[in-house]
């Protein structure tokens, strides 16, 4: 305690009322302001948006620099800390990405213990495995992201990804002696997929215009492409691309993507964005290699489709149009007709989550928000079958499409470790838990010691709001308990129960954990997203408020006993909780969080939410932007929260100043006399890759948050 004093007393001043003023690396002020439609707003810390300006910088790494120092003294952190690695540990060996192709299932692993990972191959009849690649021997820091195996002409294409950067790069391996060709491809953004061409002879991909990460051009105007193996990259030929296929009419901000049906028939050009739904165009695959395909429109953006696939000439589809909890529908890919399509299942109380196909049947997932069932569809006769599986949340994927109709099943709970299951689609026999794909886990039975409820609760407008709650089994009900709730609230994504993993060390603890299914979600089905969009957007941090509001009066917690997380654009969600009600949290964390959504459409980001959010070149869209603007919502003498906010230097998604500009208005205008503080990963983007990294992440959060609403 006493080098933790020592430590403070170059951090803080307390003046003789008690208030902490806390010494924080200057910043300074410009005058700039934006006029929206009549209502202008000021910008003072403009000038932190030049990422390549060295005075930026400097000021990053002196936040950084007295963060970590506050950060590292707090009491208690390194017990958390070992804490969350032995939770880590307890997990064993982490595996992902099965795929199967010809006679080996092939799978990323990281040994327990490492924080890298290596490709691994395991055949099939033998079950015998062995290391097939090791990421680290090609270039030290590199995770291993995707891969996919052309087993006729024994190639296999990886995607690795640089520690610190969401940029990757492809490299070919020729089997069987694993050799690594010549051709290598970059930029590529690291959650596209490849596809090898029916023959074999080539990869099509999709590859971005710039690797700066702080350009805005980053992440528009990408090309999807087709590169003959054994070729220079440089020449490859654009299949789709906003500049090349004019007639389309592709927006610079949607990510072209190709791939085949399962009998290879057809080449899709799907064209997404930050929303749940598409457009499509589709060819022959005969006309792969032709000087320009002849694309043909199949889906428009107003269909409302989120996802489909092929067999033959019937067309899957997934959608929301006329159908809030979405349904399955089937029409010709030659003539399509969405509107006259037949319905395979039809929208019901339950939300069609998904849909997914392999190289013979279809399959689809349906949720309460609680629990999910697998369901499979068979083309030929569009019959139904529900597949058997435990309990709880089960995700399905396919592990090879194009050639097998095994899928890889993930079985979650909160407090239960997660499991692969194998299931064959042709069999339709009860899925098993897999032998393979498990690791040797020996985490305790946490429901012993912890208890689940999930209820509702009342919003401010009197709709009803999911609320999870996991607490200790021996819970005073009296306001004392420390509790760390967490919402996001956009683009449709559902907080379905997931194993707590490492987050558990906040229960251990004696806190509690609390999840806020707001709206802009997709918990409750497409109404439940579009609730929490642009002009409706209030209702998602407002159903943040109003779930802590709960806590309290179920006496679960108390206002000094709360900390509030967003993270992502669920920086809207905690930002706009504490600019509403400073009162309610006693400390906010802000994770790589969207806080200035006024400013969202100059990085390369920006276009692509304007789906989501509304964009400042739209009067109609100018309210609600400034509504949930956080950056203008801060005010002179208001006591916040203690605030932890966290980017990662090489973030393209929510730039690094966003999340900087909001920690400066704090610094310079809360009077609570509680810690602002700016976190700097400059090993990270939007997201950590490094086990080390999200474990001090971790340790960063709960030991600020539990510092802070401490006795």
């Amino acid at each position: 305690m006493k080098t933790f004093f020592n430590t403070l007393c170059f951090l803080l001043v307390i003046s003789c009322t008690g208030t902490q003023t806390f010494d924080y690396p200057k910043t300074r002020t410009v005058d700039a302001s934006d006029n929206y439609f009549g209502t202008v707003v000021s910008d003072p810390y403009r000038w932190l948006e030049d990422m390549n300006n060295p005075e930026v910088m400097k000021w990053f790494k002196s936040q950084a620099d007295f963060t970590n120092r506050f950060l590292d003294e707090i009491p208690g952190r390194n017990k958390i800390l070992e804490d969350i690695e032995e939770l880590t540990n307890m997990e064993g060996d982490i595996i992902r990405k099965p795929y199967k192709s010809g006679s080996y299932y092939y799978f990323t692993k990281i040994m327990k213990g490492e924080t890298f990972g290596n490709l691994y191959r395991r055949d099939i009849k033998t079950g015998i495995e062995e290391v097939f690649f090791k990421g680290q021997e090609y270039k030290k820091g590199t995770q291993i992201i995707d891969y996919v195996a052309n087993n006729r002409d024994n190639l296999m294409a990886v995607k690795i990804q640089d520690e610190g950067s969401e940029l990757c790069e492809i490299i070919f391996l020729k089997l069987p002696d694993k050799t690594i060709l010549k051709d290598k491809l970059y930029p590529i953004w690291s959650e596209f997929d490849v596809n090898f061409s029916p023959d074999g002879r080539a990869l099509v991909y999709t590859q971005m215009v710039t690797s700066d990460p702080n350009s805005e051009e980053l992440l528009k105007n990408m090309k999807a492409k087709i590169h003959i193996i054994g070729t220079d990259p440089a020449k490859d030929r654009v299949l789709a691309s906003a500049a090349d296929n004019t007639d389309l009419n592709i927006l610079p901000e949607r990510f072209p993507k190709i791939f085949f049906s399962p009998d290879n028939q057809y080449i899709f050009l799907a064209l997404g964005a930050a929303t749940n739904y598409l457009s499509a165009f589709y060819a022959e695959t005969r006309d792969l290699f032709a000087d320009k395909i002849p694309w043909k429109p199949l889906i428009k953006e107003e269909d409302q489709i989120s996802n489909f696939g092929s067999f033959g000439n019937q067309l899957f589809f997934l959608t929301f149009k006329d159908a809030p909890n979405f349904k399955i529908g089937v029409t010709d890919i030659q003539n399509p007709d969405f509107e006259k399509a037949k319905t395979i299942v039809p929208n019901g109380e339950e939300t069609i989550t998904s849909l997914d196909i392999s190289k013979n049947y279809l399959f689809f997932a349906k949720s309460n928000g609680i629990t999910q069932n697998l369901y499979r569809i068979d083309p030929k006769n569009n019959e139904i079958h529900k597949i058997e599986t435990p309990g709880g949340v089960n995700l399905g994927f396919s592990i090879n499409g194009m050639e097998s109709d095994e899928i890889a099943i993930i079985n979650s709970n909160w407090l239960s470790p997660d499991y692969f299951l194998e299931y064959d689609l042709a069999r339709q026999q009860p899925a098993i838990k897999s032998s393979w794909l498990n690791s040797d886990s020996r985490f305790p039975d946490f429901s012993r010691l912890y208890d689940i409820k999930e209820i509702e609760v009342p919003g401010h407008d009197g709709v009803m709001i999911p609320l999870s709650i996991v607490f200790p089994r021996n819970i005073k009900l009296d306001g004392s308990t420390p509790c760390f709730i967490t919402g996001y609230g956009g683009y449709g994504y559902s907080f379905y129960p997931f194993f707590l993993g490492e987050e558990i060390a906040f229960l251990q603890q004696g806190g509690m954990i609390a999840i806020a299914h707001v709206r802009g979600g997709g918990e409750k089905g497409e109404e439940w997203h579009q609730a929490g969009m642009k002009a409706d957007k209030p209702n998602t941090w407002k159903d943040f408020i109003s779930c802590a509001e709960y806590l309290i009066r179920a006496k679960y917690t108390s206002a000094r006993k709360i900390t509030g997380e967003g993270a992502s654009a669920g920086g809207i969600l905690i930002g706009r909780a504490i600019t509403e009600r400073p009162d309610l949290f006693a400390v906010a964390i802000n994770i790589v969080g969207m806080t200035q959504t006024l400013r969202n459409e100059v990085t390369a980001n920006g276009d692509n939410q304007i789906p989501e959010i509304g964009s400042v070149k739209n009067k109609e869209d100018i309210d609600a932007l400034i509504e949930m603007d956080v950056q203008s919502k801060i005010r002179k003498g208001v006591k916040y929260p203690a605030v932890l906010t966290i980017t990662g230097i090489n973030d393209s998604r929510v730039v690094p100043w966003m999340p900087a500009k909001f920690t400066a208005a704090l610094q310079a205008n809360s009077t609570s006399g509680k810690p602002v503080l700016l976190s700097v990963n400059y090993k990270a983007g939007h997201g950590v890759n490094d086990i080390k990294d999200y474990q001090k992440l971790l340790a960063d959060m709960f030991s600020f948050a539990l510092w802070q609403t401490g006795p």
